[in-house]
């Protein structure tokens, strides 16, 4: 298929010799740049920092898993080392949520599905408290958990939990909650500086040697 004049003259005027103005070429030789996950406004912010080394972690559910680096030892005539990498056993799944109802096409690890698997359900393995786990969902885990849990069958469920506890009904907001904190630590800290304020060296002082006290202790003895 052959391409316009127009087309042809448009991405090799930036090689003419004779122009004299810089022109900016209409393509590119060098490589496109890997490009990294951005959460929406509306998602709370990751607790963790993204995956620098392995960018392409964030675009599914890797379980913790990145690229490794050593070396091939020949063992032969050629004794030597090779530098290497080891990349995770990557593949597409379909797996089934049932707060979301419906299939989801994921990037997902065997060490992934193996925790899925016993965990019992893709919502269980998405919604677990444990530090480690929040920080192996990634990026792509973290947008997931976040809409799962804002599923009316999962709201439901946390609220049938607050109501087993004994806490109100209706969760404090984030800002509610910095604020809250904010106050507490206010009054930390005014209970601290009252406690400095208070003047108890009288009271602790050490009872000296020659004190009618020791003397009569000494003389009882």
């Amino acid at each position: 298929m052959l391409l316009p004049s127009s087309s042809l003259t448009a991405a090799f005027r930036g090689l003419s010799l004779h122009s004299t103005t810089p022109v900016k070429r209409s393509f590119s030789t060098s490589v496109c740049l890997q490009s990294r996950k951005k959460l929406s406004a509306a998602i709370p912010p990751y607790p963790y920092k993204p995956n620098y080394v392995y960018k392409q972690a964030d675009t599914g559910l890797y379980g913790g898993v990145s690229i490794q680096f050593g070396n091939k030892i020949s063992k032969g005539r050629n004794k030597g080392k090779t530098r290497r990498s080891w990349k995770p056993n990557v593949r597409w799944k379909k797996i089934h949520s049932d707060a979301l109802d419906k299939d989801l096409f994921l990037k997902v690890t065997r060490r992934a599905l193996r925790t899925i698997e016993k965990c019992k359900g893709l919502d269980n393995y998405l919604l677990s408290d444990k530090p480690s786990r929040i920080k192996e969902l990634g990026l792509t885990g973290w947008e997931l958990r976040w809409k799962v849990m804002q599923t009316p069958k999962i709201q439901e469920q946390f609220a049938q939990e607050r109501q087993k506890l004994r806490l109100p009904t209706t969760p404090p907001t984030f800002e509610e909650w910095v604020k809250a904190k904010e106050m507490e630590e206010k009054t930390l800290n005014q209970d601290t500086t009252f406690k400095s304020s208070v003047d108890i060296k009288h009271l602790v002082r050490p009872k000296r040697a020659g004190s009618s006290k020791v003397k009569a202790k000494q003389n009882s003895k």
